[in-house]
């Protein structure tokens, strides 16, 4: 094969991964946008706020991670994550001495008569459902950062893309139109 019909084949097919990674970028930046817009929208609209700074309720040493948003709306992943950790999670500890709902459930289901053990798992079950949304929330808050990231990647490797096919089709038209691709001897016509 002649050196120069490569170099364009080579060149033309970088062209076309720039395109196909432009795509993806974009795509990937829609991605990131539309997810941090609904874990906003879906987080604010609960109108959960981070109790403020010198609030018992987060009093304790395993609250610590609690005061970096103290008294701030909740309105992100990384915030709901602190919430549920360490604020939901915390709580819950203290209603039935650290079991979870599935333990407490059962002995409620043993002890049908006994209201206060009722209302404990109640109030785990309801904890740890808003527990999971939060979670939820912050999984996907992740994702979109993460796809921030890939299309910012994409974007930098379209760029690279494009610059070393530019540089190949250069090289294409200073090559000898006679030169072979492994040898770099004229092929005779």
């Amino acid at each position: 094969m002649r050196r120069r019909t490569f170099d364009t084949l080579v060149s033309l097919t970088g062209m076309l991964l720039v395109v196909v990674l432009l795509v993806a970028g974009g795509l990937l930046t829609w991605g990131h946008n539309y997810i941090g817009s609904q874990v906003y929208t879906q987080l604010t609209s609960q109108k959960i706020y981070f109790p403020a700074a010198n609030s018992p309720s987060i009093a304790g040493p395993e609250f610590a991670p609690m005061k970096k948003y103290a008294g701030q709306l909740l309105s992100t992943g990384a915030q709901a994550e602190v919430y549920a950790d360490h604020y939901i999670a915390n709580h819950l500890n203290a209603v039935a001495n650290g079991k979870t709902y599935a333990q407490l459930s059962s002995e409620a289901q043993a002890n049908p008569s006994n209201t206060t053990l009722a209302n404990e798992v109640n109030t785990l079950f309801k904890g740890e459902a808003l527990r999971g949304m939060l979670l939820d929330a912050y999984a996907f808050g992740t994702m979109g950062t993460i796809m921030g990231y890939a299309a910012i990647g994409a974007f930098i490797a379209a760029a690279i893309m494009l610059v070393l096919s530019i540089l190949g089709l250069y090289h294409a038209r200073k090559t000898d139109p006679d030169a072979e691709v492994l040898t770099g001897e004229k092929i005779s016509s």
